[in-house]
């Protein structure tokens, strides 16, 4: 069992500049098995309705309140907690009531056939695209075995942190590696400067859990 450490590589106030150098990385590391996944925390419902315009293929899926449902059937409890594609938001106002912010996500795509249309819809929203099943090779210089498991990339819109919750003006981009530790040291942060170098960039900032 492992986890990984994220460090930020690059940060801008353009959207379409930062997946640009996201992609630069992940076709570093991109092999057969590579996909990529994206997510939204939408705070509006006029933001709801404007993502799902621009991404009708969207999965929404609303807030439920702590024990809210204890006891209900699940015939009775309201679509969007589930969750619903676009066509089948919920159209009255009231529908969203307890429910924001909603969640809008579409998960395990191939790569490029999403990164595009998502970043354009983003807007003010907070949210991610992750490229996962990377493949980092061996980093011959500083003599770092390469990996997969932990082989990832994310681009943070409007935050700069990966739980989302301090919003940003501008948008990040992190690049994964196995999460090793020797005396409250990352061990394998040299890897990720090796990487970040590799697509000519360097680590900004401390590592993210």
């Amino acid at each position: 069992m492992s986890d990984d450490v994220a460090y930020p590589v690059f940060r801008t106030p353009d959207p379409a500049l930062a997946l640009g150098v996201a992609r630069r990385l992940v076709e570093f590391g991109r092999c057969r098995q590579s996909h990529v996944s994206v997510y939204l925390d939408l705070r509006s419902v006029a933001e709801v309705r404007r993502v799902a315009r621009d991404l009708p293929q969207g999965w929404f899926r609303g807030q439920e309140g702590y024990d809210e449902f204890d006891g209900v059937p699940l015939e009775d409890r309201p679509a969007l907690v589930f969750g619903v594609r676009a066509a089948d938001l919920p159209t009255e106002p009231a529908a969203y009531e307890g429910r924001l912010p909603v969640e809008c996500e579409l998960l395990a795509l191939p790569v490029g056939s999403i990164e595009d249309a998502f970043t354009a819809a983003v807007g003010p929203s907070t949210g991610e695209i992750n490229w996962a099943a990377l493949c980092w090779p061996d980093a011959p210089e500083p003599g770092l075995h390469g990996e997969s498991k932990h082989a990832e990339v994310t681009l943070l819109f409007n935050t700069s942190t990966r739980d989302l919750d301090e919003p940003a003006d501008d948008h990040t981009v992190l690049v994964h590696v196995r999460r090793t530790g020797v005396d409250g040291r990352q061990s394998r942060e040299p890897y990720a400067h090796w990487l970040a170098e590799q697509a000519g960039l360097t680590v900004i900032g401390p590592g993210q859990l």
